[in-house]
């Protein structure tokens, strides 16, 4: 076992309050669901506290409307190695002891194998029955980028209500991305060599911004995730150590993403952030910077007449805010400066049915 650190605990903040909006969306219309940790680890850390598959289960079992989900739970947790496998399987056996009677539609399946490995086999499972994937959240959390296969995760996760949440350490890709030493992770990390571009980019450009945008393309082309956002965790010395990465087919699943974003506040002198119209946006709910938002509307819309559906689309899938964060901080103050004109169905405020022109 180890230390929990700032950044790892953010990253199962995260994923606890994602999963307690995911379970009673999915489990509403769905007969099956399924979680799967891809790098589950040994279950606890150092001083105790839970670790992915734990606050996985914790998550449901706990929920408010756990009572109310009638569909089939399934949880893989895979661990390669031995001594941490063998400490997860006597943490789940303890968890379920005391959580007795246990469910009878929560199964827990514990794998020792690769990732990868366990991907492959469930793929060739599934194929030779030839039947298709319930819907799966994978997390997805190496401790490096060996053993994350593109091809891998695309045709596991090719099902339309299949999500994917993955620790990118694009610190290590750079690190590493023209040492010609691990060329062959790193094919199978990008399903591609373009990576190897990052060694000749013009003075100036980013070698992360780079090696990021890279990775944010292959899983919107090769894993079909056609809403990929991403976060990056910033260090006591504003250095980025990794991006989150998240992939969905839902506009819910963003929405969820983005409150569970703007909800956790990493501590330790640790950030999460992201970038729009030039500028860093830090996510925190306190004296929240919208002006990178406003700077980007006012560009994407100008000299246009837009509804507001069309303006919280926007927001929501193209920019790293909330809608709520769209009409009191940013659209108010326009109107107020005579920026926008503004043609509404009531009186005040930004309802359905309302119309903005942009100068």
């Amino acid at each position: 076992m180890w230390q929990l650190d700032p950044h790892t605990k953010a990253k199962h903040d995260l994923l606890k309050s994602y999963l307690g909006g995911w379970f009673p969306v999915l489990s509403s219309y769905n007969g099956r669901i399924v979680f799967l940790d891809g790098f589950a680890g040994p279950g606890r850390y150092q001083s105790g506290e839970p670790g992915s598959p734990l606050i996985a289960l914790d998550t449901l079992l706990s929920h408010s409307y756990f009572d109310k989900m009638k569909c089939e739970f399934l949880f893989f947790f895979c661990e390669s190695k031995k001594d941490r496998f063998e400490s997860l399987t006597q943490q789940i056996e303890g968890y379920k002891e005391a959580n007795q009677p246990w469910p009878k539609n929560v199964k827990v399946q514990l794998v020792n194998s690769e990732f990868s490995e366990t991907a492959t086999n469930l793929i060739d499972h599934l194929r030779n029955q030839k039947r298709r994937l319930a819907p799966t959240f994978a997390f997805v959390d190496p401790f490096g980028f060996s053993g994350l296969p593109m091809s891998i995760l695309a045709e596991l996760l090719s099902f339309d209500s299949c999500e994917l949440f993955v620790n990118y350490m694009v610190d290590h890709v750079n690190r590493f991305a023209t040492a010609g030493n691990v060329d062959h992770h790193l094919v199978d990390l990008f399903g591609t060599n373009e990576y190897k571009q990052v060694g000749s980019l013009p003075p100036g450009v980013s070698r992360q911004q780079f090696l990021h945008d890279l990775y944010e393309r292959q899983l919107t082309g090769v894993c079909n995730f056609p809403y990929v956002q991403s976060f990056a965790m910033i260090n006591k010395t504003g250095h980025i150590g990794y991006y989150l990465f998240h992939g969905t087919r839902g506009i819910k699943g963003v929405e969820l993403m983005k409150e569970a974003m703007w909800k956790v506040d990493p501590g330790g002198g640790f950030k999460f952030s992201d970038r729009l119209a030039g500028q860093d946006v830090l996510f925190t709910d306190s004296a929240v910077d919208t002006d990178p938002l406003r700077r980007a509307l006012l560009a994407q819309y100008s000299g246009r007449r837009v509804s507001i559906t069309t303006l919280e689309q926007f927001t929501l899938i193209h920019t790293p805010y909330k809608k709520t964060h769209l009409r009191k901080p940013v659209l108010t103050p326009l109107e107020r400066a005579g920026v926008i004109q503004v043609q509404r169905p009531g009186r005040s405020g930004f309802p359905d049915g309302t119309w903005i022109t942009f100068p």
